[in-house]
């Protein structure tokens, strides 16, 4: 297994880490900065893994399928994290993970059609905007931030809408030539 292969691995395995730190009381006052740690370090993985990957050409259909999954799981669990600690409100959840289920689903359509959809300017910025929308709120920095913390979830949330939109509008002859 080559080194940007063990990185989604190892975000892979990060997660429950990360869960457990967000929803209990292990690590005690620490236990939200010790889950934005991991976080944090988990995201910086998929960014290494991916350069690595590319520049050395160590690209596999291992990496081209567990590291979207891997990142995609990071994110998830980190929404339903924020959920259940009500600092995030489900219907944007619910928005944000069907957004990832729609795309996933529409990449496999376009795959078994030859068709490799790369990432978009607009998924790159949603992805940035939701990373940072995380981070902002596990900090959980209190009534000072609060409009800066709404306003980045609403531009994520609207960044998820539009990078979906963008997707389906770039490729939708490959929906409407597939066998559906």
């Amino acid at each position: 297994m080559n080194l940007p292969n063990k990185l989604t691995v190892l975000r892979m395995i990060m997660i429950p880490f990360f869960v457990v730190f967000m929803l209990t009381d292990l690590g005690g006052t620490y236990g939200k900065y010790i889950a934005l740690a991991i976080f944090v370090i988990a995201s910086l993985t998929d960014l290494l893994d991916g350069k690595i990957a590319r520049k050395r050409n160590l690209v596999t259909n291992f990496g081209k399928f567990m590291d979207p999954l891997a990142d995609k799981l990071l994110v998830c669990s980190a929404l339903i994290c924020l959920v259940e600690m009500d600092r995030l409100a489900a219907w944007m959840v619910i928005v944000i993970i069907s957004r990832e289920f729609i795309i996933s689903g529409f990449r496999l359509i376009a795959s078994d059609n030859g068709v490799v959809i790369a990432a978009s300017y607009w998924g790159k910025f949603k992805t940035t905007f939701q990373m940072v929308m995380i981070i902002l709120l596990i900090l959980d920095l209190g009534e000072g931030f609060q409009v800066l913390e709404t306003a980045v979830i609403w531009i994520a949330l609207v960044l998820t809408v539009v990078s979906l939109i963008d997707y389906l509008v770039k490729n939708k002859g490959i929906l409407l030539e597939g066998d559906i």
